[in-house]
Parts: structure tokens; sequence; C-alpha cells
């Protein structure tokens, strides 16, 4: 059996040479390009990298923060929670100079949930729709307290919608069958009988074992008794 040439095939090797020679000729060529687009991407690495590390920093010093404001709405010091005391800021300011971090969209929450309870309900609606919905249960919370907000100024069809759209939104067996319950209440208290009997059936089907599904049967006899 003849034995294997051990030489390389002239015709590859001539393909290997013309390779090598336009990748040189491709880098001398464009050698400034390929070098801006190497630190460009060393940059965005860099930054990106740089930029975590600053907002961790600003997260921190955010629920250091909020740590007071917090124990001020436990005590139902809701100005002092909302625009501090001097040595801590409140929620409006912990919204504004950490607007970035997670504490800061939080605050938003908060100062929302503040305004209510204070009774400035535009003040509310604002805070709570400049939330970003980056935790589901808050959200649908949010959602549901701009609900109760439309509510209180008299908006009750802006208010059915959102108490819908935070029972949607949360999809679990404690928020939903709350909103929804809120929403049938008040279909029924404006007269709009069908659309709650809709909404309570809703409960009695998909939340039957949470608070309200275990007594939604009398209200909905209720509503059937009034759509006749």
């Amino acid at each position: 059996m003849a034995k294997k040439s051990k030489e390389g095939n002239p015709q590859t090797m001539k393909n290997v040479e013309h390779t090598l020679t336009t990748t040189e000729q491709f880098l001398e060529t464009h050698y400034k390009e390929l070098l801006i687009a190497l630190g460009i991407i060393v940059l965005l690495i860099a930054g990106t990298w740089l930029g975590r590390i600053y907002l961790n920093k600003q997260n921190e010093e955010a629920q250091s923060q909020m740590y007071q404001a917090e124990r001020y709405l436990e005590m139902d010091s809701l100005n002092l929670a909302l625009n501090g005391d001097g040595n801590y800021l409140g929620y409006i300011d912990i919204a504004n100079e950490y607007k970035h971090t997670r504490s800061g969209n939080l605050a938003l929450y908060s100062a929302g949930i503040c305004y209510l309870h204070l009774g400035q309900y535009e003040d509310a609606i604002d805070y709570l729709e400049k939330y970003r919905k980056k935790d589901k249960m808050i959200a649908s919370l949010a959602i549901g307290a701009i609900g109760d907000a439309y509510v209180e100024l008299g908006d009750t069809e802006k208010g059915v919608e959102k108490y819908l759209e935070a029972a949607d939104y949360a999809n679990n067996s404690f928020n939903s069958p709350l909103y929804l319950m809120k929403a049938g209440e008040i279909h029924e208290l404006n007269g709009n009988y069908e659309e709650a009997l809709k909404i309570y059936q809703r409960i009695q089907d998909e939340y039957p074992t949470s608070t309200e599904g275990t007594s939604i049967d009398k209200y909905i006899a209720r509503v059937k008794l009034l759509v006749k």
C-alpha cells in the first residue's frame, strides 16, 4: 500500500495564502475603523458595568431614606411620610432624586397611597400612574387605588374600568376577586344590575374559594331579583 504524502496539497496552500493576504489587506485598510468599533464596545461594556454599580448605590441610599418614610406611614403621619422631616426625605423627594432606582419607583406608589388617604385624589392618580409596573402585586394595587381615587372623584365609570384592569392584571385569588367585587358593587349602586350580575358570576366561577367567593351567592341572588 502506498504511503500518504506528508506534503500539503499545493492548491490548498495557495488558498490559505490567498485568504491570509486578503485578511491582512482588510485589516490594514480598516485598521482605524476596527479600533474605533472595539473602543465603542469596550466603552459600552464599561458603561453598563459602572451604571449598574451607580444604580445599586443609589438604590441603597433610597432604601435608607425610605425606612423613616415607611415608619411615618405606619404611624399615619402622612404629611411627614410625603415630605420628610428635615433629616430624612419623604416619598416625593425620594421619587424625584432616585427616580431610576427600584426604591424611587416604589416611592411613587407610596406617595400615591398617601395622597389617596389624605383625600387629594388627583395627586394620588398622578403619582400612581407614574409607578412603573415592576412588581405585579404592587402594580395591581396601584391600578386598583387609581380606581378608588376616580370613584371618590365621582367618576364611577372610570373607577370600574380601573377595578377590572386591576383584577385582570393581578390574575390571582387575592386581588382579583377584591377588585371584581368593587366593580360589581359600583354597577349595582348605579343600577347596572346585569353588569353587576356578570361580575358576581365571574367571581363565583373563577374564585369560588376566595373571601369574596364564599359569600357571593347572596349578591347573585339579590341582583337576579333586581334584574327581573
